[in-house]
């Protein structure tokens, strides 16, 4: 229960005197449901149209004022006074739900945006640890739940506050009918610790397959082509049945579990008031309007001991979903780049001299060896320098390294001779413009997406980046710029992509350009183009390059060669080519032989 108590703590914090306002709302409502319902016996015989074998010694006053009126009169106002307690109950009933929602939905909106915003500024290891489909669940599924498990709440806590009012009013009408009554529903709250327990099993299976269903469906949908492509459907079909039969199955047992509960409560109610009546009847010979005394007692507070217990297997199958979001949470605050305050003040880093690695090393946390060892690289402002090397060298690591995504277990990277730190690493960032290898573009037009990276950009300085990228396609789309391009830039290719991501990258204007195999997707033409645009950038901005195709990084100033994690080679592109024994001379032969 940790994990509801710490959520109810933020909705505390967050909601404040509201929800002091709401409680009194409960209180006016608990108020005159009971009175209304508890008190309407008893009045009508103030009226003394009927004998209710009530003693109204205490309230002699008000009986006496009765007495002397016309009977019809008496319960006229009587029945009035009902009606309005009733009218001032609805009233105050959907004011207050009114009050709930907003409570919730204040609530549940910071809770989504906070989460939303905690994510979004972890570090790059927090994201290497997580599936991309657990928080898409979390933020989907799981917030939903935690929406409903805020309502469930607020209604745990208006049945108590109505219970415990209308008990008080029960009390002091039959203080021994009362007490028998607590005591029973105790019993029987002790009895279902049962069900709560078993219900919030449920909820932790329901949890874990609505993460294995997204995270299953969302790879599927990435992968379509694949599936397509090699007849896969089937495989994928037989999946999809097995863990819809699972979530079925789960859903089912639910519902079996709250009906039994439900089932066994009314078998338990039927037979206390057949019991209560028999004894009252039989033993202690009550009277008729006694009799009706009783049965709306158990009538009315037996579903609310019934409706706590169904709350709280209700709280119960919820609470995983509280802890997940709790856990993630405080996983995003460890994980914390920068103080929030600190953000809106990130400027843009100037670099004068150069990047440096200084004796880096690194390891990923699910991998033994070393990715990087003992690096020590200069990367020169305004020059291009190339990092080349067989599969898994470690050259995206390193890039990595460089942009300050991942931190070094030994050693630093400098920035002009400063070290890399948390202060400056988002600075850094905003002046640099990465285009990766797989390129991304979001489900929307192209004048959008370029304008993600400079929202002041002018259409002149589009089009231009454009051109410079070899983009010139896009002025033959329907609507040019304004052309919808699909999930993930779907309806363009591959090569098509990859020039508008490079395009949007130099649209920033950044101090430092990283390519990540920018132009593996690109025919020769066009990667003749972007390697004369790229001509042009040398001089103006730092340029750092992965390259598998070596043809492309004849005019960088530096090539960094990387072998299993370290740098064997290092020096200008003919100096390499020179040293046909070496990694880079072999590497470039087989290059010349698939071409040749």
């Amino acid at each position: 229960m940790n994990e509801l108590f710490y959520f109810l703590k933020r909705l505390y914090i967050l909601s404040g005197k509201i929800l002091y306002l709401n409680i009194v709302g409960m209180v006016l409502i608990g108020i005159f449901e009971g009175v209304g319902i508890f008190l309407l016996i008893p009045l009508i015989g103030l009226t003394g149209i009927v004998d209710v074998g009530y003693d109204y010694s205490s309230i002699f006053w008000l009986y006496s004022n009765f007495k002397e009126m016309p009977q019809t009169l008496g319960l006229i106002i009587v029945l009035g006074a009902y009606a309005f307690l009733i009218i001032a109950q609805s009233y105050f009933q959907r004011n207050q739900s009114i009050l709930n929602a907003k409570i919730q939905q204040n609530f549940i909106r910071h809770l989504r945006e906070e989460t939303y915003n905690s994510i979004l500024k972890a570090n790059w290891g927090f994201f290497l640890k997580k599936k991309k489909t657990d928080l898409l669940n979390l933020m989907s599924l799981e917030l939903n739940r935690v929406a409903g498990g805020t309502t469930l709440f607020l209604q745990f806590i208006s049945s108590l506050i109505f219970t415990f009012i209308q008990l008080c009013l029960a009390f002091w009408l039959s203080a021994s009918m009362t007490i028998s009554l607590i005591i029973l529903g105790s019993l029987l709250l002790i009895f279902s610790k049962t069900f709560v327990k078993k219900s919030k099993e449920f909820g932790e299976d329901t949890m874990l397959l609505s993460k294995e269903f997204i995270g299953g469906v969302t790879d599927h949908f990435n992968g379509i082509k694949e599936i397509k492509s090699n007849s896969l459907e089937e495989n994928h079909i037989n999946w999809f049945h097995n863990i819809s039969g699972e979530i079925e199955k789960n859903i089912l047992n639910i519902v079996r579990l709250k009906t039994l509960s439900q089932f066994v409560y009314k078998i338990v109610s039927a037979l206390l008031i057949v019991t209560f009546v028999f004894v009252a009847i039989k033993v202690l010979k009550t009277q008729p309007a006694q009799l009706m005394l009783i049965i709306v007692i158990f009538s009315r507070l037996w579903p609310r001991l019934a409706g706590i217990q169904s709350n709280l297997e209700q709280l119960s199958s919820v609470l995983p979903s509280f802890k997940s979001f709790q856990d993630l949470q405080a996983e995003c605050q460890i994980a914390k780049e920068l103080e929030e305050e600190n953000y809106k003040k990130i400027e843009p880093i100037s670099i004068l001299r150069g990047i440096e690695c200084k004796h880096v090393s690194f390891k990923y946390q699910t991998q033994s060896n070393y990715a990087l060892k003992k690096i020590n690289l200069y990367v020169p402002t305004n020059c291009m320098t190339a990092i080349v090397g067989p599969s898994g060298a470690g050259k995206s690591t390193l890039i990595d390294m460089i942009m300050g995504l991942n931190i070094p277990e030994e050693g630093q990277v400098l920035i002009d001779g400063n070290p890399l730190l948390k202060d400056n690493l988002l600075s850094l960032r905003k002046s640099i413009s990465y285009v990766p290898q797989d390129p991304f573009l979001f489900n929307t037009s192209i004048r959008e997406n370029m304008m993600i990276v400079n929202p002041q950009a002018t259409e002149a300085q589009m089009w231009e980046s454009l051109e410079f990228a070899a983009a010139d396609f896009v002025k033959n789309l329907p609507k040019g710029l304004d052309t919808k391009i699909g999930d993930r830039g779907i309806r363009l290719s591959g090569g098509e992509r990859q020039r508008i991501v490079l395009a949007r990258a130099i649209l920033r204007n950044p101090a430092v350009l990283v390519l990540d195999e920018a132009t593996s997707s690109l025919d020769t033409e066009n990667e003749a183009k972007v390697q004369q645009a790229l001509e042009q950038l040398k001089g103006k901005m730092t340029i750092i390059v992965i390259a598998h195709r070596l043809s492309t990084i004849r005019n960088a100033e530096q090539v960094i060669v990387l072998e299993e994690g370290r740098i064997v080679q290092q020096g200008n592109f003919n100096e390499l080519a020179m040293d046909k024994k070496n990694v880079f001379g072999k590497l470039l032969g087989k290059q010349l032989e698939v071409m040749g």
